[in-house]
């Protein structure tokens, strides 16, 4: 899974910190979705998105998703 999390942080220039107080995880939480290392639950998806005014394909990019 690839995800946009870090580029539309940035956007709204919120650290990882920040994100993770706002969606109630930790922030090596974060870390590892930005790294792709960790899948979230759709609550956790559909959290994030919502804070990064994003849709939720747009925060989380699979793979299976991106092949035609």
């Amino acid at each position: 899974m690839i995800t946009r999390i870090k580029e539309l942080r940035a956007r709204s220039d919120m650290m990882q910190e920040d994100l993770a107080k706002l969606v109630d995880v930790r922030r090596e939480t974060i870390v590892f979705l930005e790294k792709g290392k960790y899948n979230p639950s759709l609550k956790l998806a559909y959290d994030i998105s919502r804070i990064l005014h994003s849709r939720i394909e747009e925060v989380f990019l699979f793979e299976e998703l991106m092949v035609e």
